[in-house]
């Protein structure tokens, strides 16, 4: 059988490993993203804060996925449990770290403007730093999304959902009818997810970034 009638005869068992890859990672950066911002936001100018959530969410990536997977079993069960909550805590550190450089990195100028017109200090946080920060921010969740793709195919290790099962599936048969089809399958369809998140994330800039801030490609 070729690659391309592997692909055909099991396309309902792909195409749904590959929505239920995309999703999980979707969910965690979505978490990640509204608590790792929320952490920044909290932190850009609290030392001890900072420090402390820059050190445990560095900590947290230095733990090999498949050894956070396997100890989270205990607690979450396998399956989806154990996916979501590992690759949320993988997503935190990118988030978090751009978006206390991109809070500080507002020009104090700009900021004492907005401060000059009356604003107050939430205000300011929310109508100046936020939007002068988040091409960066983005840059964090960009990244952090790229990152957390890859590692969801470890998450098959723990019956958890995507295209991971279909690479280690072949992976395990190595030599055998359909098991390079199959490792090929899970692989290239992870690196179209990829690229689709890239897309979805370039709009998203395009979109929500000031015209003035934008970066011409």
């Amino acid at each position: 059988m070729t690659f391309g009638e592997y692909v055909v005869s099991r396309w309902g068992t792909l195409s749904l490993a590959a929505a239920e890859h995309a999703l999980v990672v979707a969910i965690a950066i979505g978490i990640a993203t509204v608590v790792g911002v929320g952490i920044g936001l909290l932190g850009f100018q609290a030392p001890k804060v900072r420090g402390a959530s820059l050190a445990l969410s560095a900590g947290i990536l230095t733990i090999p996925s498949l050894a956070l997977l396997t100890l989270l079993i205990p607690i979450t069960g396998l399956g989806w449990g154990p996916t979501l909550v590992a690759l949320t805590g993988y997503a935190f550190l990118p988030i978090i770290r751009n978006t206390v450089t991109g809070l500080n990195g507002v020009d104090a100028a700009t900021v004492e403007a907005g401060r000059g017109m009356g604003l107050s200090a939430a205000r300011v946080l929310l109508k100046v730093r936020l939007p002068l920060a988040w091409p960066l921010i983005l840059t964090g969740v960009r990244v952090s999304a790229q990152m957390l793709i890859g590692i969801a195919a470890i998450a098959a290790y723990v019956d958890g959902p995507g295209l991971g099962t279909q690479i280690f599936e072949g992976l395990a048969r190595l030599g055998s009818v359909n098991s390079l089809n199959a490792t090929l399958a899970g692989t290239l369809g992870i690196v179209v997810i990829a690229v689709l998140f890239d897309a979805f994330f370039f709009a998203v800039r395009q979109l929500t970034t000031p015209r003035g801030l934008r970066v011409r490609p």
